[in-house]
């Protein structure tokens, strides 16, 4: 898109009602459920009978799936410091092929008081009349003593109800809990009250006051504020509702040369270690490497010391919508008497007709989050989540992927990314991954075409004796495999044997533009994404995939 031309859906008049009538694409969302047919329930919202991650017998077998495109990280003008409407960012999402979105608003008391039940309004006209458009509400938690999370919640009668009330109780913004440098006095106390939101999360899902909640922390390494240990205590308090990180921030096009300055960042990740920060993060924690987040892109990084753990800390990616870049658009003036405190909403946008200053993309234009479902609803895309079938890419790299570990010896589907598979001592097993090639230009006007594809492998030890642990240092790169040059959809091979102890597996893929010795040095990551130099980052020449692991759990010969 270039600066001067303007979507056809950003006149904010336009209410999301009018998107099946307007003929905005769903071409992703059909396509997909063709593929499926019965396998995939068109406007059902029951949770699907996903099978069990544990098997009491080895090996196991996961269900066939249809991935869903979603973005859980979107503002409007219900957040402060946003500008675009409801009606503007919806059909945005579903002109880029977007299935499920999560508009993940501020907190802050005009929103509480106001802005959240507005907002609601509109989602729930925009679900009666586009069923086929799955729009969570959500909120931008201020984590006490941390950064920032999504936290969302399935459609119901007390989906806003709980988001205002977590809002008041518990964000560390409201409640003044901000404080979380090493040794200062109220720091133990805010990272505790952190712990017991997410419980009172989990107790208001145990309790059915709604049917599912989500918490995923948005651009963890960011300020450098969120210790290991902060975040092994949240995934530790409800593993169920605590699910993940961003693997890969928002604000993507922050760094397009000639656009925001010498010093840009992709993803906005321009800070420098601060009081707040934990100082066991080196400096080059603070920027990002091929777009993603530190903590997602070393390979023996922190998140993979949490993977090797065994447990599931899943990865996603998303617009992080503020302000697009290259858009004409900027926030409209405010009437006498009104502002955000006494409304809980900004002003409609208006347009300029000259560029206006943005590091994002639309949600769906860049980054996208895949889901593994049975059934298309809302809950279903909830379970997948929670289940860890997901895989992310950036630039439109791939159509598809499809990720199954089986044993040699059955003959089932296997299990797929967030599973586990159990096998004995020595058992050979195969990992089969499929890759759907890009089919069609991206919206940059680029045919993306993937170079290779990394398995990365890790042992799984159990907890860490230190919770600040940032190091996983037996996972490392195992094979890389050349794809340049194949299209259409074609599947690998990959052998592999199952030693004396647990093991995971994960993937990772890019279109081979940029690439180096990986943090922890070439013997671990020899071709791994490499920052970019300050104000010169243009994500769409810079694009990769990742997939969430497989576990392999070991047993007796």
């Amino acid at each position: 898109m270039t600066e001067q031309q303007l979507p056809s859906w950003a006149d904010p008049s336009v209410s999301p009602a009018d998107l099946d009538a307007q003929g905005v694409s769903r071409r992703g969302l059909l396509r997909r459920a063709g593929l499926f047919g019965a396998a995939f329930a068109l406007g059902s919202a029951a949770t699907p009978a996903f099978a069990s991650a544990e098997k009491r017998g080895f090996g196991g077998e996961d269900p066939r799936l249809a991935y869903l495109v979603g973005d859980h990280h979107v503002h409007s003008v219900y957040s402060h410091d946003a500008k675009y409407t409801f009606s503007q960012l919806a059909r945005a999402g579903a002109e880029y092929g977007l299935d499920w979105m999560v508009f993940n608003e501020h907190s802050n008391f005009g929103h509480a008081y106001h802005g959240a039940e507005l907002e609601h309004a509109e989602i729930v006209k925009a679900r009666a009349r586009n069923p086929r458009q799955l729009i969570f509400q959500g909120l931008e938690w201020y984590i006490p003593a941390a950064e920032h999370c999504t936290v969302f919640a399935a459609p119901g009668p007390h989906e806003t109800d709980l988001l205002t009330q977590f809002e008041l109780a518990y964000d560390g913004k409201l409640l003044g809990y901000t404080e979380g440098s090493a040794g200062a006095a109220d720091t133990a106390r805010n990272e505790a009250h952190a712990v017991r939101a997410i419980e009172w999360l989990a107790r208001q899902r145990r309790s059915g006051y709604v049917d599912d909640v989500l918490v995923i922390a948005n651009h963890p390494l960011r300020l450098g504020i969120d210790s290991p240990h902060e975040m092994r205590a949240w995934r530790d308090a409800a593993p169920e509702i605590m699910i993940g990180m961003e693997g890969a921030p928002g604000a993507q096009g922050a760094a397009l040369p000639g656009w925001r300055g010498s010093t840009s960042i992709r993803g906005e990740y321009e800070n420098k270690p601060s009081a707040q920060s934990w100082p066991g993060y080196p400096p080059e924690a603070y920027v990002t490497y091929g777009g993603f987040d530190w903590a997602t892109a070393t390979v023996g990084g922190l998140w993979d010391s949490m993977l090797a753990e065994g447990s599931l800390y899943s990865v996603t990616t998303n617009s992080d919508n503020h302000r697009t870049v290259f858009d004409t658009w900027k926030n409209g003036d405010w009437p006498a008497g009104q502002n955000f405190d006494n409304t809980g909403r900004l002003p409609d946008p208006v347009n300029t007709d000259t560029p206006q200053p943005g590091s994002d993309f639309w949600p769906g234009e860049f980054s996208r989050t895949h889901v593994g479902v049975t059934r298309y609803g809302y809950r279903s895309v909830m379970a997948g989540l929670r289940a860890g079938r997901v895989w992310l890419d950036h630039g439109h790299l791939l159509d598809g992927l499809d990720v199954r570990l089986k044993r040699d010896c059955d003959a089932g589907r296997g299990v797929t990314l967030g599973g586990r598979l159990r096998v004995r001592k020595g058992e050979r097993i195969t990992l089969y991954v499929t890759v759907t090639s890009a089919s069609r230009p991206n919206p940059q006007g680029i045919l993306p075409e993937l170079a290779h594809v990394d398995v990365i492998r890790g042992a799984v030890r159990g907890p860490v004796a230190d919770r600040d642990s940032w190091r996983a240092p037996d996972t490392r790169v195992v094979q890389t495999k050349d794809v340049a040059g194949r299209k259409g959809t074609y599947t690998l091979r990959i052998p592999l044997t199952a030693g004396d102890e647990s093991f995971y597996v994960r993937l990772r893929g890019s279109d081979g533009n940029r690439h180096g010795a990986g943090y922890l040095g070439a013997s671990v990551d020899p071709n791994g994404p490499i920052p970019h130099e300050p104000g010169n980052g243009d994500p769409w020449a810079d694009t990769w995939f990742y997939s969430n692991p497989v576990f392999v759990d070991v047993g007796g010969s």
